[in-house]
């Protein structure tokens, strides 16, 4: 990975979430059986939805369709405060995304083909505004084509632009989803390269590297060039680790309602955090502390935690994290 050219100082940090919008068709009882209920979702949407309500200036780009559930995803952002000025309405169907729960964990059916997002094309990438300071990549949209190769060339434009932005990568693993299993490993351990932060589950870890000790994995996806890896527990908390930095930070207590987007709010959690410390760029990560980074990953943890006791991605707003 390059090493960035010094930010200068400006106004408060902006982040540029790019990636899938996408309708979560959450299940439902009703009198005459299941029935399924449509929620603006997507890891990258829901990143973007939580970052904004954690008070981060945030923009947003993917492919917002013009159908009902288009509309519907755009009222979401609007809602939240999310700046979608980049985003243009494209004239092909949103993505479906239905969810089966199982102990309460969360099973999805995509429906993708032909959709708005899928078929953003590299000559699609917006221009950057000069005011983001942050690029936040991942999720499905990593997978399909030929948007998979343009959230990897917007990352690539980003890392060589000598603007000394951050870059933040969750891949947000669904192996169902993966048709080219070889090409999608070649492409996250590209962005794995480019990225500051790479943010995986324990599950997506071992998917990655293999099963084994998780800090001895970890470093195996750290000595690929991120300043920081960052690995989500469910229920026992994270755990990060950095130059010289093993830190771990417990989950608290709560009832689980469900867990759809509790990744999601977490990493808009730990973005909002370094903003709030000053450090949402390359150079504060390099000399990060362990109070700060310990303070930044509990941040995080305590967002995703309020996630988790409500239905469907519903991330906290500032205020109810004191």
């Amino acid at each position: 990975m390059p090493e960035p050219s010094s930010p200068t100082p400006s106004s408060p940090p902006v982040i540029l979430c790019a990636g899938e919008a996408l309708i979560d068709m959450v299940p439902r009882q009703i009198s005459e059986g299941q029935a399924f209920l449509p929620l603006p979702g997507g890891s990258v949407f829901n990143t973007a939805i939580a970052s904004a309500r954690l008070g981060t200036r945030t923009f947003f780009w993917y492919g917002l369709s013009t159908d009902m559930f288009g509309d519907q995803l755009c009222d979401a952002l609007a809602a939240a405060g999310v700046d979608t000025r980049l985003c243009e309405a494209v004239d092909r169907p949103s993505t479906l995304a239905f969810v089966t729960l199982s102990e309460g964990q969360a099973r999805y059916l995509f429906l993708d083909e032909n959709t708005a997002g899928r078929m953003l094309t590299p000559a699609d990438l917006p221009e950057m505004p000069a005011e983001v300071g942050a690029l936040f990549v991942g999720g499905i949209s990593l997978v399909g084509e030929p948007v998979g190769s343009t959230m990897e060339a917007l990352a690539a434009k980003v890392a060589a632009d000598g603007m000394g932005r951050l870059i933040m990568l969750d891949p947000n693993i669904r192996p169902g989803f993966i048709r080219d299993e070889a090409t999608y490993r070649a492409r996250i351990g590209r962005l794995i390269r480019l990225a500051h932060v790479v943010k995986l589950s324990d599950e997506d870890l071992f998917w990655l590297t293999g099963a084994g000790d998780l800090a001895t994995q970890a470093r195996k996806v750290q000595a690929l060039g991120p300043r920081l890896v960052l690995v989500t527990l469910g229920g026992r908390g994270a755990r990060a680790f950095g130059e010289g930095l093993d830190v771990e930070v417990p989950a608290p207590a709560v009832t689980v309602a469900d867990t759809v987007g509790a990744g999601d709010t977490f990493n808009a959690g730990f973005l909002s955090a370094l903003a709030e410390q000053g450090a949402l760029i390359p150079a504060g990560l390099a000399g990060m502390s362990a109070d700060a980074l310990r303070a930044a990953l509990d941040f995080a943890v305590r967002a995703a935690a309020v996630s988790v006791t409500r239905a469907g991605a519903n991330p906290p707003w500032r205020h109810e994290l004191g």
